[in-house]
Formats: C-alpha cells, structure tokens, sequence
C-alpha cells in the first residue's frame, strides 16, 4: 500500500495534480514527484486569456499558467493546459450571475470544484489513465473501514477549506487525494522553498478569478445587460428608506454601503435583511430581525451515516465560510432536502451561501441554502 493508499508501487502509480500555479498545489505536485509517482500537471485555462494577462492576484490567470509551467519543468514532469473557458462560462460565471439576480448570495468557487474541476477535470486524469486526482486544497482525507473514503478539516483550523467542496461526492472522493492536508501554510512554503520552486514566496490568491477589483455588479451587468435595475430600500417595519442600482449590490446581513445613512432619532444601525428580487426591494432592519433558527437545505450531498426520511441527527454546522460551527439538528425531508435546527439563533444567514455539515471534523456533507425561518 502506497502513501496514497492504493495497492501499488508509486512509480507505477500514476496521479494527476491539478495545478493553478500557485504554491499549494505546485508543492503538491513536488511531494508526489519526489515520493517517485508518475506525476501529469494539468492546469484549466477558465476564462479570456487576453484579460487574464492583465489580472494579478487570481487564480488561472496567465502569469499563473506561465508559473504552473515553470514549476512542471522545475521537478520534471509534463504538464498540460487544457481550455475549459466554455465550461467554466456556463457552469461557474452563468450561474454566478442568476445566483445575484434571484437575490441570493452565489460562491462561485464551489460551483468551479463541482462542476469543473471534480467533475470535467476528474473525467479527463480518469481518461489519461490516472488512479487518483491530487489537488493543493487544505482538507483531509481518510479511507475509513469498509473502504469508505472520509472528508476531514485540515488540521490547520486558518487554512481549512472544507466548507468550499461538501459538494464533492462519495465516488469523486474516492479518487481524490489532498496531500497538504496534514500541513500548515508556513510548512509548505517551507517546502517549496526545499524544492527551489520559484512560487515559494507568491502572494495567495484572494480575488475571485473571473470579477476584477471585487466588483461582482459590474460582472453580473455584463453577463445579464439589463437585469440589473434599481428599485427601493425598504425597513421591516415599511417605511421607503431610499433607492438603490440593483440587487446585486447588496446580501443578507451587508451593514456598510447602504446608501441610506441613518434613521434620524434611531441609533441601532441598519442591516440587509432580506432580499425581494422580483418587486427590486432591498428590505432592511436591525440586527434581532437577522436573527434565524431554521436553516432549508436543497441539492443535499451526503457523505455521512445513512439516513431515513424523517430521521435526525445531532450535528454542527458552518452557514459561512468565516463563521464558527454551530450546534443543530438536521432532519431530511425529502431525497436531497433537510431542515436544519440551530440550537441557537444565527444571524445572516444568507439564501445562495452553503450550509456545511460536520461531526466533529469529519464532512457529513452539505447543500445549499433555500431559505430560512425566524
């Protein structure tokens, strides 16, 4: 048995790493290399090339396909550019752009792992001859009794990115494999400075790849001309506030950039509470009336225990990639629903974001969003 947990010598072991250029995943590249695997780096060209030389700080762009190559050359193992533009167009910026305009609140990078790279990319290592598709997420993988593969938080709790892939399916997860998940972030620059890759010191990506400067409104107009039209900002309690440019500026919970200032003779300041996409209102109010205790799951990906309709079962739940855990019940209610109880009343929970299941460390699985209750 391998470091990969597959019943055969590295060398005959061949893995595909997907590579974005960036230090995690050229590292883990280097790791397998130099375990002795048969090693293919294949990085996604996902939107214009054009516009992407002219883009820093985001992943795929073209410096980052340059540097993926330089990498590949570095440890000596080929490397590929595949063109997936047209995939990632209609898969990852199309649904992006609905996600805004039904006044929900989209994570493109969920949808890119889902539909691009654990399913597009995963066929193609697959079609290439591969036994496993490796990537630099920080997220841990074990194979449990049975066989069953587990999805686990890195052990780095800054660095931990499970809540973008509870989308990852049971048989994708027995493909995948995370290396760095046993890894702090300092250790593996410490590494790719071992490895001599010139990546070592490169800044993390923090934009989303496909929307310049972080204006996802600009973005959104582009793809849907005329969709974004202006309409009012509503308190709770009725009262027109004033108006805004679109929908698309605002999600639940959003305090800064309102445009309305503050209620003469009201201090508690003002929150988006709720989104009304077909009357274009933006409804706000103070902070108790974000206050929610019942979180309506759709698309549910399962990776935990088996469950019957109707059962539940005692977990902890992320509704925000930056938010603590919190302590629930969930209840399925159809084949891929459930009803999530929190414990204790959350505030912000945005329709469009993901609610990620957990037991301790272990991914139960997660889904979307489709409403919540007060």
């Amino acid at each position: 048995m391998n470091s990969l947990g597959l019943s055969k010598r590295p060398q005959d072991t061949r893995v595909v790493v997907a590579m974005s250029g960036g230090v995690d995943s050229s590292v883990t590249a280097a790791m397998l290399r130099e375990e002795g695997y048969d090693v293919v780096g294949i990085t996604l060209q996902l939107y214009d090339h054009g516009i992407a030389l002219q883009k820093k700080g985001a992943c795929c762009a073209g410096q980052d396909i340059y540097d993926a190559r330089q990498v590949s050359d570095r440890i000596g193992i080929p490397h590929y550019v595949l063109d997936y533009e047209g995939r990632f167009s209609q898969d990852v910026m199309e649904d992006f752009a609905d996600t805004y305009l039904r006044g929900e609140t989209p994570i493109p990078c969920v949808r890119c792992n889902q539909r691009v790279k654990f399913r597009d990319l995963l066929n193609t290592a697959r079609d290439l001859g591969a036994d496993a598709l490796a990537t630099g997420h920080y997220v841990r993988r074990f194979q449990a009794d049975g066989g069953r593969a587990e999805l686990h938080r890195a052990i780095d709790p800054n660095r931990d990115q499970s809540y973008f892939l509870f989308a990852t399916t049971q048989e994708q997860l027995d493909f995948l494999r995370f290396p760095l998940g046993g890894l702090t972030k300092p250790e593996t620059r410490a590494l790719a400075e071992r490895y001599a890759l010139e990546v070592a010191a490169k800044p993390d990506s923090q934009d989303i790849c496909f929307v310049p400067n972080g204006n996802y409104a600009d973005v959104v107009a582009k793809l849907r001309p005329g969709a974004v039209e202006p309409g009012d900002i509503v308190h709770v309690d009725g009262r027109v506030l004033g108006r805004h440019k679109g929908v698309v500026h605002y999600t639940v919970g959003q305090r800064k950039g309102l445009g309305i200032g503050g209620i003469r003779g009201e201090e508690e300041p003002l929150y988006v509470v709720r989104i009304e996409p077909a009357q274009r209102r933006v409804v706000v109010g103070p902070r108790d009336a974000l206050a929610r205790t019942a979180v309506l799951v759709r698309d549910l990906n399962w990776l935990g225990p088996d469950l019957g309709p109707g059962e539940s079962l005692e977990v902890e739940v992320k509704l925000r990639s930056a938010q603590p855990l919190s302590a629930a019940t969930l209840r399925l209610t159809g084949p891929a629903e459930a009803r999530v109880e929190l414990h204790a009343p959350q505030h912000g929970v945005a329709p469009g974001q993901a609610c990620v299941v957990y037991d301790g460390d272990r991914v139960l699985g997660g889904g979307w969003i489709a409403g919540t209750q007060a």
